[in-house]
């Protein structure tokens, strides 16, 4: 393949040319397996390419495991630098994706469908959804500080606060008159409102706090993305409520 704006050869279709410094993809598209992952170029609604990287997974548990789930990763994003894209989608293993993910600062999607691919040539012109690069402590305001679990209620609000569509987290009072529960803290993000924000429910016994996240969506259908994506990490960090 050539540059679509200098005609230099390109290693790969959808590489970023480096002699004219120009883009000739605008999206990756991440179908993730544990032990292989399909990267899929794309401009505009043209696919151009795909290439697949694959690893050799280790026993589960074990530090070896979490450099191999690493390296793996890294083999990943190297194939989305090259591209220089403007949006990334990913499905498939959380586990991989969340380590992709971490060492990429595109713009990132998390997307479910039967076919990636094609449904990401569906969205094509849906509005994106602004970043918020901010730390945990940044993005955590309002008049209650005192979060529902101690520790695990924590670690909630900070897997939430993480996503980057989430402008502010607000934790609401803590009602202890609920009835009982199961042990433990659970946490679930609900169905989004109007303006695409989503309430985040912290469990802890009989103690339940009701958490205001305000997201970037500004409407209905995009803040249901950000909720699925939500209950998506909390489930893979053993926290969503069933």
């Amino acid at each position: 393949m050539e540059c679509r704006h200098c005609a230099s050869p390109l290693s790969r279709p959808g590489d970023f040319c480096l002699v004219c410094r120009e883009g000739n993809a605008d999206t990756v598209v991440l179908e993730l397996e544990r032990d292989r992952a399909t990267v899929t170029t794309l401009l505009e609604e043209r696919v151009l390419g795909s290439r697949v990287v694959t690893t050799t997974p280790e026993p589960p548990d074990s530090e070896v495991t979490r450099t191999e789930v690493r390296n793996f990763a890294g083999l990943v994003a190297d194939e989305v630098r090259r591209k220089r894209p403007e949006e990334v989608y990913a499905t498939g293993d959380r586990e991989v994706l969340r380590a992709v993910r971490a060492q990429l600062r595109y713009e990132f999607y998390r997307i479910e469908a039967e076919d990636p691919v094609e449904a990401v040539r569906e969205r094509r012109g849906e509005p994106a959804l602004e970043v918020v690069e901010a730390s945990a402590a940044e993005k955590l305001g309002g008049s209650h500080s005192t979060l529902v679990g101690g520790r695990e209620g924590r670690r909630a609000i900070e897997t939430v606060a993480a996503h980057p569509h989430v402008k502010k987290i607000v934790p609401g009072p803590i009602d202890a008159s609920g009835g009982g529960a199961r042990g433990g803290v659970r946490a679930k993000a609900t169905r989004a409102d109007s303006n695409g924000n989503v309430r985040l429910l912290l469990r802890d016994g009989s103690s339940v706090q009701e958490n205001r996240i305000v997201t970037t969506a500004h409407e209905r259908e995009l803040g249901e993305r950000v909720r699925e994506d939500l209950n998506h990490e909390l489930a893979a960090v053993g926290l969503q409520e069933e």
